[in-house]
């Protein structure tokens, strides 16, 4: 049996996979000299993508985890005589069985290098095995993947600290920590064998400061004819996860860089490489140092800036490889030791997450959303018509991609196109973006893997400042109105043109009061003295001055937020927690609620578990702050859970309590 189906035309493909990235691949299906037919998979709440690629059918599957279920991916692709999957990144992209299945149960081929190079570098040990064979620098790893703290404990008393340990099969900066010493091992191991779906892990010497991580593009024709579209940066990550990226490697000196390509190209040659693949190393630059990290045998998120910089349609270049193409003329590749192309890109991912509260996911409707134009600016995005961000997968809402003439260019552009960039309905991480942006170490291209985890909280906090400052120029501007009514539409940014000096008179009235001899009270007064933040119905900040009758006014800084969740949690029956009740035990963040382990009558304990909330793919415990009886719980509408909005009340104990409930990992 063959270890990969054999390269033959595409007439019927399945993309099975979402968002941005399955409109990116039916694009390119569409732009094919003989263009499939397509078919694309969606599920409730989650289908802008086949609104916006347009796929000859789409497919409702039953439910989020669909994505992952093979048997059930089979059964699509027998129904509907497909002859070729595109699993695009993340969910079974990676998966060896799911390769082989698909050939060997229903004679489809799934785009990609073939089973046997998904097993071999699919496991990071088996990867860094084949390194060590072509003569790649490695560094220091444990020899078999284990479960076990005391064998990671007995390898870290041979090699040292820092430690990496890492899931065999992690990936998405899930499976990885960082130990710098002995009293933080046991938690990070049990930590990363919790986010493995083997529960195995492995331990390697760690490089981290002054270290880059470096990718390299490959793309090979299967017969041992591989080439490179240079390398990207990706230094700027948070809990290793990839938040900034920059084609080529703003660095001076690429002397190392091209000793990391010509290993790439080595290793892929080895492996008769068929398709896309990202070769990923840790390189210092100053010190002409690299060592291999693993194998990304698909396509990356990423791929976009490789594409600004050498104008190769990656998607296509994938689909005509894996129909048969054997050349690879069309690649304009150079030799490892010349100078890239005369331009740079940066990628910035926006995502639907609060970085003033722990980066939590922010879940809801997309009310309005505003995205950059201009020369040089690409966005990839499955929301640019707005949608709703929910709970069940990733909260990338969009990739905004700059293209310049030098890495410089290239910031400034950047800068630009974040200034011109407004999200109503979630909260996002286009502050921080900002921030990394301004940020002289950034600017430089001195960034290395520590840098944004070192500087997190105080790049957060310049971010807001730089937000700040915008909102009050933004303030500044008078409001134009080209039609009958003054007002912009309700979901648009800063709708409700609020300004220095608008004022309004407030009327209290008890609605159990009838009788119309009764005298309506004295009106409150409420003026507007200055606008810090303008983005209502999202947010609203401002000094107010506010005077009850029969008192001198009184200043007071107002802060509105919206608390909207989802299309779902808004329109749910769930009652809102009131935070001045004593007695409510209120959710601190939007997510799904997944179980509630309480009922009516029930004796709680205190710090006892109370409930369980999914955000993306860790589940949180939602633990009771104190001892007591419940009066009342929340009820599960569906039976894979709710997406609740953050001041969802969950329970309520007979007696008092002003505590938050705490919240921590599923292990």
């Amino acid at each position: 049996m063959p270890s990969a189906p054999p390269q033959r035309p595409i007439t019927r493909i399945l993309i099975a996979n979402r968002g941005e990235i399955a409109i990116r691949i039916l694009q390119s299906c569409h732009e094919l000299p003989n263009p499939p037919t397509t078919f694309a998979l969606y599920t409730d709440n989650d289908s802008t993508h086949v609104t916006l690629g347009r796929p000859h059918h789409a497919i409702k599957a039953p439910s989020p985890a669909s994505y992952m279920n093979i048997d059930y991916l089979i059964g699509v692709v027998k129904q509907n005589h497909i002859d070729a999957v595109h699993p695009g990144y993340g969910f079974l992209s990676e998966s060896a069985e799911f390769s082989r299945r698909m050939w060997t149960e229903a004679g489809c081929m799934v785009v990609g290098p073939g089973w046997e190079v998904l097993q071999r570098t699919g496991d990071k040990l088996m990867a860094k095995s084949l390194a060590a064979e072509c003569g790649v620098p490695v560094l220091r790893a444990m020899d078999q993947p284990t479960g076990s703290v005391q064998d990671v404990r007995r390898f870290a008393g041979q090699v040292g600290y820092p430690l990496m340990i890492k899931a065999v099969d992690g990936g998405g900066g899930r499976g990885i920590r960082l130990v710098r010493s002995e009293d933080a091992l046991e938690n990070a191991v049990q930590r990363c064998v919790s986010e493995s779906p083997s529960r195995l892990v492995f331990a390697e010497q760690a490089a981290v400061d002054g270290y880059k991580h470096i990718e390299i593009q490959i793309i090979g024709n299967g017969k041992g004819g591989v080439k490179h579209l240079w390398e990207r940066d990706c230094s700027v990550q948070r809990r290793f996860q990839k938040i900034v990226e920059v084609a080529p490697a703003p660095v001076a000196d690429r002397t190392v860089v091209a000793q990391v390509i010509d290993s790439a190209v080595r290793m892929a040659t080895r492996l008769e490489y068929l398709g896309l693949g990202t070769w990923e190393y840790l390189v210092n630059v100053h010190q002409g140092k690299f060592f291999f990290l693993e194998i990304n045998p698909r396509l990356q998120v990423e791929h976009t800036i490789t594409e600004c910089i050498t104008g190769v349609d990656l998607v296509k270049e994938q689909l005509l490889l894996a129909q048969g193409r054997q050349d690879l003329q069309g690649i304009p590749s150079g030799n490892a030791d010349q100078a890239p192309p005369h331009s740079a890109s940066i990628q910035l991912r926006l995502c639907a997450e609060d970085p003033l509260s722990g980066f939590s996911l922010s879940i809801g409707k997309v009310t309005d959303v505003q995205l950059p134009t201009g020369n040089g600016v690409r966005v990839d995005s499955h929301l640019s018509r707005g949608g709703v961000v929910g709970s069940d997968f990733d909260n990338m809402m969009a990739k905004i991609i700059i293209t310049s003439s030098t890495f410089g260019d290239c910031v400034v552009k950047a800068r630009r196109a974040l200034e011109e960039t407004k999200v109503v309905g979630v909260k996002t991480n286009l502050n921080l973006l900002k921030a990394i942006l301004t940020d002289n170490t950034f600017a430089s291209g001195e960034a290395d893997t520590r840098w944004l985890e070192t500087n997190l909280e105080g790049l957060v906090q310049s971010g807001e400042q730089l937000a700040s400052t915008t909102d009050r120029l933004d303030s500044s501007i008078p409001t134009l109105s080209l039609g009958s009514s003054s007002r912009a539409p309700a979901s648009a940014p800063s709708a409700a043109p609020f300004r220095k000096g608008d004022a309004w008179t407030v009327v209290l009235e008890d609605p159990r009061t009838t009788s119309p001899e009764t005298a309506k009270p004295p009106a409150h007064h409420l003026a507007i003295e200055r606008v810090t933040r303008n983005e209502f119905p999202d947010a609203l900040i401002a000094d107010v001055s506010y005077t009850v009758p029969g008192q001198q006014p009184q200043s007071y800084k107002m802060t509105l937020n919206s608390t909207t969740a989802s299309a779902d949690a808004t329109a749910s029956t769930h009652r809102r927690g009131d935070p001045g009740n004593k007695t409510h035990i209120i959710l601190p963040m939007s997510g799904k609620l997944v179980e509630v382990l309480v009922e009516e009558g029930d004796e709680v304990r205190e710090n006892e578990v109370i409930a369980f909330v999914k955000q993306m793919k860790m589940e949180l415990e939602v633990r009771s702050p104190r001892a007591g009886v419940v009066k009342w719980a929340i009820k599960l509408e569906n039976e894979e859970g709710d997406d609740v909005a953050e001041g969802t009340l969950l329970v309520e104990l007979e007696e008092e309590n002003v505590q938050m409930p705490e919240i921590r990992a599923r292990l």
